[in-house]
């Protein structure tokens, strides 16, 4: 059964990586994954899955969606726009995230050539549909 995964590179095979907990912590903690980045629902309908991702105040022409091989990227980059200062030119208060925002997702398993996106209400939605696997035909052997 495949399941989409988020995308990760390998360095090959590591027997013994005692700090790979803390690497992991600190990858998550620092990847654009949390705070500041975007979050992601996946959902399998059977024969597809669609991918919906979090992007409030980001313009339809600031997000960009690749496809490399067997990995889907999707960047995006949110501007501030809000000019409340106060006397010495700073924000008053200032929550909002800013910047650029990117995740990757292992789509092996995925037709990329038929991939939709659709953009709305700061939602962006992928369809993804799976691969078929061609079923052998059922055949009676001859004997010789």
């Amino acid at each position: 059964m495949f399941e989409m995964m988020p995308f990760t590179r390998s360095r090959g095979m590591d027997l013994y990586r005692p700090f790979r907990d803390l690497e992991e912590l600190e990858r998550s903690l620092f990847s654009g994954a949390g705070l500041g980045g975007f979050q992601t629902d996946v959902k399998d309908t059977g024969d597809a899955f669609v991918l919906e991702a979090d992007l409030p105040g980001v313009k339809k022409e600031d997000i960009h969606i690749d496809v490399d091989g067997d990995r889907l990227s999707i960047s995006a980059q949110r501007s501030s726009g809000r000019e409340e200062k106060d006397q010495d030119g700073n924000y008053i208060r200032c929550e909002r995230s800013y910047g650029s925002f990117s995740r990757s997702f292992d789509i092996s398993g995925v037709r990329s050539e038929d991939i939709t996106a659709a953009y709305e209400n700061g939602v962006l939605t992928l369809t993804m549909p799976k691969q078929t696997t061609a079923v052998p035909a059922a055949r009676r052997l001859e004997i010789q």
